[in-house]
């Protein structure tokens, strides 16, 4: 009993999938391999700790701006620490913030570490309005067990 089909038609169809398959594999394998320093990943500062995430990766880092720790440093350059209550992590960054920047705040930082472990910034990211923390972050601190949630509706006095 032969693999192969009895009929023409059907083997120059298996053939042409045997040559197919290896060459369409092939393309998604390099196309993966090409895109593997456009995947930016998040962490927060405790996993990006344990990650031990490797100097000159980009990534993004996220968590609450720990309050009393923005520092505007000559040259408008600004340091804060970024904390998901487990571990802070200083970040610097050169220009400006957003408008919404706060200590306090939830906050996304894309940029990568340094060989001494400091995160220097390329873009800062910070929540648009009272209720809005990123999905990232949010998701971050409830697994912590940090989630403030949202404020209880105030109740209507006559």
């Amino acid at each position: 009993m032969s693999l192969l089909p009895q009929s023409r038609k059907a083997r120059a169809r298996l053939l042409a999938l045997a040559i197919a398959a290896p060459v369409l594999a092939l393309a998604v394998g390099l196309s993966m391999w090409a895109m593997r320093d456009a995947v930016t990943f998040f962490y927060g500062p405790a996993e990006a700790r344990a990650q031990h995430v490797p100097p000159g990766r980009v990534v993004r880092l996220g968590g609450l701006v720990e309050v009393g720790s923005v520092q505007h440093l000559p040259g408008g350059a600004v340091s804060f620490r970024v904390t998901d209550r487990k571990a802070t992590q200083l970040v610097s960054y050169q220009g400006d913030l957003p408008d919404l920047f706060r200590e306090g705040q939830g906050v996304i930082a894309e940029g990568s570490f340094d060989a001494a472990g400091g995160f220097t910034a390329t873009r800062v990211l910070a929540k648009h309005d009272e209720r809005y923390m990123p999905k990232e972050v949010a998701d971050r601190l409830k697994a912590n067990g940090e989630w403030r949630g949202e404020a209880p509706a105030p109740t209507p006095t006559s």
